[in-house]
């Protein structure tokens, strides 16, 4: 028997549900509740197998109540109720430790398949516009790694990057590097669109922040300043 407990303030969604779940040979509606405070109080005393858990409730909301009865009853599946299919929401509530996501305006089989479905690692989710929740969530994701990612710049743009952040120009670059100053340029103009800098200084100043310019390589405004064209200090 699995025993079944119901945190939803909306009274005829919750009647309507315990009389789904009762009506079930293998499950047992242990409570219906209005509020997360509640509903922790009643998983403690009837230690349910599944909680149902309205998202949006008076007092704290349906994340926290999550997190609250997962601390409690850390065996308990507890199943998000809601029809607002928002990626931050979905990421809120795996965090705080949800099985799954069940639309409230879902037909109630899918409802009782959820409930009888086994522990899994995986989050369920059930509903067509809770599956394009989940694909925004992983897409948000993909972005979110991307953006993170070292910027793929070339072993010479490395090089040249490097200069850059000794405060030398296009010009004394080339000449180090043993190339023509138009190619260093270009270099620099790559380096720049990689980046997503406008300017050299910001160029530096990004890769200074994702730790793509050696130790020591940093413009540093309380250093003397070098001459651009010939990488000797400014002559004042």
């Amino acid at each position: 028997m699995t025993r079944v407990l119901l945190v939803e303030d909306q009274r005829t969604l919750a009647e309507a549900l315990a009389i789904a779940v009762d009506a079930q040979p293998d499950l047992e509606c242990v409570g219906a509740v209005g509020t997360a405070e509640e509903g922790l109080l009643l998983a403690r005393a009837r230690h349910p197998d599944v909680v149902l858990m309205d998202v949006h409730l008076p007092g704290a909301d349906g994340i926290d109540g999550t997190r609250l009865i997962k601390a409690e009853c850390p065996d308990a599946r507890v199943f998000i109720l809601t029809g607002d299919a928002a990626p931050e929401l979905f990421a809120a509530a795996i965090a705080a430790g949800a099985a799954g996501f069940l639309a409230k305006d879902g037909p109630f089989p899918d409802i009782l398949a959820a409930i009888r479905t086994p522990p899994a690692t995986r989050a369920m989710v059930a509903g067509g516009t809770f599956a394009a929740l989940v694909a925004e969530y992983r897409r948000g994701l993909r972005v979110q790694a991307a953006e993170e990612e070292p910027t793929p710049l070339t072993r010479r743009e490395r090089e040249v990057l490097a200069l850059m952040g000794e405060g030398l120009g296009a010009r004394v670059i080339a000449a180090r590097l043993g190339m023509s100053e138009h190619t260093a340029r270009g270099h620099v103009q790559h380096i720049l669109h990689k980046l997503g800098a406008h300017s050299r200084r910001e160029a530096v100043a990004v890769a200074a922040r994702k730790g793509l310019l050696p130790a020591g390589r940093q413009d540093r405004s309380g250093s003397r300043a070098k001459d651009p064209n010939t990488g000797s200090p400014a002559r004042s």
